[in-house]
């Protein structure tokens, strides 16, 4: 099915001009995307990874959503049969919105929020199409075991008034989450994480390429041990992906290289810079350790949203709605319309892109074949 845009005309009342924008918006999206749609098929899997920036609380005061954003959300997101979202806020009452415009064949999964300022009031959340994809009934956020904690250097105030370095053993600052899904004969376990920012160097960047360091070396051990809860009942060992926000600097960077540590892959297919424009951020990332011999990534990408929505020589439709100047303010603020408005619509839509790959997950052909030259036989007792 196709999302529900009957309500379009009764979103937009009598402001028929606004409607009429955000219909050709949406043609506009669907064209661009009309080859990865066309992707869409029984034999593979579109996972996607975005951060919808503050989902949507209007904390920041660049003014809440538009109607015209849910339903351009909506259409990203229906491009893909499971999207892990990061920066839903905890009031789920916008997500709602979405979730009316994708319609009765989608569902969702969210965490709860993670307390204290580390946490931002922020959920993860998993979309998914259930004609494509089906939850295996296993779901948890996940907590570092004693001597597996995130090592942090926090500023304390000594006796005697100075400050210095304490080292602590932390959780996650937003608790990463697990969820094992299955999509055709492919069975995976899933965790998308928003990972610890802090600084840009200093303690605070250690403690986020530990934070990442740590979260993939606790799947690989999981996956390693392979004890009797880490099998199916054929026996084959549970596959993992992460996905999500990590906050990696660079394809060269130490962030890069913890999240490409303990044997996970980023798939060739959207590692480095292969899929990123001059200007893209590499934060979000996909990476696998899968220890199934099918398993297949068939192609990546990004969807660029600003060519379709929110455009640069949009701003003229949008002046009477920006703010008459940045209300972050300080030295980094937006000084012009242009800048200003820039920035306004990343609250709007993101300052992130959806991140994608195609997996296989159509295994017939071996599995009969397995059958035929008798590699799957009974073992005799």
């Amino acid at each position: 099915m196709s999302n529900i845009y009957a309500g379009i005309r009764r979103a937009f009342g009598k402001d028929v001009e606004g409607a009429r924008h955000c219909a050709d918006r949406l043609l506009k999206i669907r064209a661009r995307q009309a080859e990865l749609r066309e992707r869409k098929c029984d034999s593979s899997l579109l996972l996607a990874t975005w951060n919808i920036r503050d989902f949507d609380s209007n904390k920041f005061g660049f003014g809440p959503r538009r109607t015209e954003s849910f339903y351009y959300i909506a259409e990203m997101i229906s491009c893909f049969d499971l999207v892990a979202v990061q920066e839903v806020n905890r009031d789920l009452s916008a997500w709602e919105k979405v979730m009316a415009i994708l319609g009765r064949e989608w569902d969702y999964i969210a965490t709860d929020t993670t307390e204290g300022p580390g946490g931002n009031g922020e959920r993860m959340v998993f979309v998914y199409n259930t004609e494509k994809v089906w939850f295996r009934k296993i779901a948890g956020e996940i907590v570092l075991p004693e001597g597996q904690q995130v090592v942090a250097r926090k500023k304390v105030k000594g006796e005697n008034g100075t400050s210095e370095l304490v080292e602590k053993n932390l959780q996650f600052a937003r608790s990463p989450f697990l969820v094992a899904f299955q999509a055709g004969w492919f069975r995976f376990s899933l965790c998308t994480a928003h990972l610890y920012y802090g600084a840009a160097s200093g303690p605070a960047l250690e403690q986020r390429i530990d934070e990442i360091r740590k979260m993939v070396a606790f799947f690989a051990d999981r996956q390693d041990t392979a004890s009797k809860q880490e099998k199916d009942r054929h026996g084959a060992v549970e596959n993992y992906i992460v996905l999500g926000d990590f906050n990696v600097v660079s394809p060269e960077h130490k962030t890069m290289e913890a999240l490409k540590s303990s044997g996970f892959v980023v798939p060739e297919q959207i590692d480095g810079d292969k899929v990123r424009k001059e200007g893209d951020h590499f934060y979000d990332q996909i990476a696998v350790r899968v220890k199934d011999p099918r398993f297949k990534v068939l192609g990546g990408g990004i969807l660029h949203m600003y060519e379709d929505v929110f455009r640069d020589e949009d701003l003229d439709y949008y002046k009477a709605s920006l703010p008459a100047s940045d209300p972050e303010g300080g030295a980094a603020a937006a000084k012009t319309p242009e800048a200003i408005y820039r920035k306004w619509r990343t609250w709007q839509m993101s300052d992130h892109h959806p991140l994608w790959i195609e997996i296989q997950t159509d295994f017939t052909e071996s599995y009969l074949g397995d059958i035929v030259t008798g590699k799957s036989d009974p073992k005799p007792a």
